[in-house]
């Protein structure tokens, strides 16, 4: 269906100092940076990968936030996953007509609702 590549993968946590230590005291990675999205309404944490791709671990600012409502609903673990592709468009014409629910149609990225994906949003870039 046209991915050509992994990008990135984003991990959902209630505590973003805990992650940060999670994936940089426990697992060995080197901590990039970290940041803040207000318009997401997240707290970010961001740790590039040694074969290429990063792990972005994101915390909720608010409840009210996407990720604090797939917090609340789904619990911490497994947010999104990345993927680039050759040709957006034609990649989101083939997953629609094989049943996939979409989301951001249009844009310079989509995802696929997670109902279509085993419980994982997925997005997908050119």
């Amino acid at each position: 269906m046209g991915i050509t590549a992994y990008d990135h993968l984003v991990v959902r946590v209630a505590d973003l100092d805990e992650g940060i230590k999670t994936y940089r005291d426990i697992l060995g990675l080197e901590l990039d940076r970290t940041d803040q999205s207000d318009a997401l309404g997240i707290k970010q944490a961001f740790f590039n990968l040694p074969g290429g791709g990063f792990i972005e671990v994101v915390a909720p600012l608010s409840s009210d936030s996407v990720v604090g409502q797939a917090l609340e609903s789904r619990g911490e673990g497994m947010h999104t996953i990345s993927f680039r592709v050759d040709d957006l468009n034609a990649t989101c014409e083939a997953m629609r007509a094989a049943g996939a629910r979409l989301i951001g149609e249009g844009g310079p990225q989509v995802f696929v609702h997670p109902k279509s994906a085993c419980g994982i949003l997925l997005q997908l870039t050119e």
